[in-house]
């Protein structure tokens, strides 16, 4: 591991416990200076509240562009609701036309993503947990289900590329999610560890497809999964072997690795522990989500700052940004709609 920096951000992304950080929160946040920030439902109240909230959390740690995430998919998983923001529908319902026509698959789902993303920029919201790779399986679990661009990896693949660069173009950093694969686990991640057994050549085969083929993207996020055919001891999230030789090797992802949210019941043990172990597995940034002060601050005690191999996947992610390409919300709302599945 290379060393830190002098001044680098603390390795982590935080959330609040509501519409606008406590005064513990706030100095937890000014004293650790962690990369940034992700946003959830609980935070969500009004545009004008919500643009303040993003703009108090980049100030407590001082830098302009720390990143603040969402999880703004569509469907079930949207943290911008009605009647603020618009009903966004499930990626697989946008993608179901794929099968009809693949050429008007992808002008919905870049329309749609366009329009999520304009909903993000709006509030300076800059980085998005899109596009979810994962290719379920038919005894795969629900928790993925229609999050998912379909059953088959090219066509996920082309649908991700079509999603990612919507985004880019918007100027919202795109996540693949979640490597090297969630598709296959037959339990949810968020209340339990998921085991999957398959060969490892079916992995590459299918499942590991969709990232390999976005290898490129900018920041990435791991799957709280175990697989026995790599490492049976240890999930993605933890394991060296997952992130070295597939994620890394096999996939080629030089992108910012993140975790998924360590506070999942998927992962065991104190909070301090979970976040050096997936340090030390070679996860660039940790990810816990669900606010809890306590948890928070043992994350910070497991955490450090962001070494050098880190802070220049972080330069090319800034790289990345793109000013935003000219776009007319109202002609694409027109459009999508004619366009769905009735």
């Amino acid at each position: 591991m290379s060393k830190a920096p002098l001044g680098a951000p603390l390795a982590a992304i935080l959330g609040c416990a509501g519409a606008r950080p406590t005064a513990e929160e706030r100095a937890l946040f000014s004293a650790a200076n962690p990369l940034g920030f992700i946003l959830f439902r609980r935070n969500v109240d009004t545009p004008t509240q919500v643009a303040d909230l993003v703009a108090e959390l980049r100030a407590l740690v001082g830098r302009a562009d720390a990143p603040v995430l969402i999880d703004q998919e569509g469907g079930r998983v949207c943290r911008l609701a009605p009647p603020h923001w618009r009903a966004v529908p499930p990626q697989g319902v946008v993608a179901s036309l794929y099968s009809r026509d693949p050429a008007l698959a992808r002008e919905a789902v870049r329309l749609n993503t366009r329009l999520i993303a304009a909903d993000l920029v709006a509030l300076g919201i800059d980085v998005n947990c899109l596009p979810l790779l994962d290719v379920p399986s038919a005894d795969g679990h629900a928790v993925i289900g229609d999050r998912a661009f379909g059953t088959d990896p090219a066509t996920v693949a082309d649908l991700g590329h079509v999603c990612a660069e919507a985004l880019l173009e918007a100027g919202v950093l795109p996540v693949v999610k979640h490597l090297p694969g969630h598709g296959r686990a037959r339990a949810d991640s968020h209340e339990e560890l998921p085991v999957v057994t398959t060969p490892r050549a079916d992995l590459e085969r299918t499942d590991f497809a969709p990232f390999r083929a976005l290898a490129d993207a900018p920041l990435g996020m791991t799957a709280h999964v175990v697989y026995t055919a790599i490492d049976a001891d240890r999930p993605a999230t933890l394991s060296p072997t997952v992130i070295t030789e597939i994620i890394r090797g096999h996939i080629g992802f030089d992108g910012l690795l993140l975790t998924d949210d360590i506070s999942m019941k998927a992962l065991n043990g104190d909070f301090t522990r979970r976040a050096g172990l997936s340090l030390d597995a070679g996860c660039d940034v940790v990810l816990h989500c669900n606010g809890d002060l306590a948890e928070m601050r043992a994350v910070v005690a497991g955490c450090r700052p962001m070494d050098a191999a880190a802070l220049a996947r972080l330069d090319r992610c800034h790289a990345a940004r793109r000013r935003p390409a000219p776009f007319d919300a109202d002609t694409a709302v027109t459009r999508l709609r004619e366009l769905m599945p009735a």
